[in-house]
């Protein structure tokens, strides 16, 4: 089967976690074992960009690795941008919380790109399969969050709209407050 970049990029990175993977052929191998039609080019410029390097493991041998960024480690906001440019199609917002749609399978790299930004006004992300859950603070509050994310991400709402909602100033809200 043909799947998407982003679900092929994702069982990718899980094959890697999973298993010892030496080359390129191997990876391709490893996803035809799981029915997922790719060819070595594509592979290439798929581990490229999820970011896999050799490292060199006991016995001097050299295999396909994910660096992880620790937890406290703050992403870049070059890294921010590109990632909830890639995979943020929807913005809305209601009261302080902000919801982010993505591609099926990609809200986790979303949600993880902005807990470890730093971002202002977010305390904290809960990402499903297509969806991630933005908590602002009471400060900042949602509509301003998600017109900062939006823009980052390039799917501003049209003039006068809330970010992604469709909805322009003074329509009603999702939680029914008008």
């Amino acid at each position: 089967m043909k799947l998407g970049k982003p679900q092929r990029q994702h069982r990718i990175a899980r094959l890697l976690e999973e298993n010892t993977v030496a080359n390129q052929a191997q990876m391709v191998a490893l996803l035809a074992g799981e029915g997922i039609e790719a060819t070595q080019t594509t592979v290439s410029r798929d581990l490229e960009e999820i970011g896999a390097v050799k490292v060199r493991v006991p016995g001097g041998h050299t295999v396909y690795a994910l660096p992880e960024l620790s937890v406290r480690q703050v992403a870049p906001e070059d890294h921010l941008r590109r990632v909830l440019g890639e995979w943020v199609v929807e913005v809305h917002h209601s009261g302080n919380l902000v919801v982010l749609r993505t591609p099926p399978g990609s809200a986790h790299v979303v949600g993880s790109a902005l807990d470890r930004s730093g971002f202002e006004g977010v305390i904290g992300t809960v990402a499903g399969d297509d969806t991630v859950l933005v908590v602002a603070a009471e400060g900042a509050g949602g509509a301003h969050v998600a017109a900062r994310l939006a823009e980052l991400s390039g799917v501003g709402g049209a003039p006068g709209e809330d970010a992604g909602t469709g909805r322009g100033p003074g329509g009603p809200d999702t939680n029914g407050a008008g």
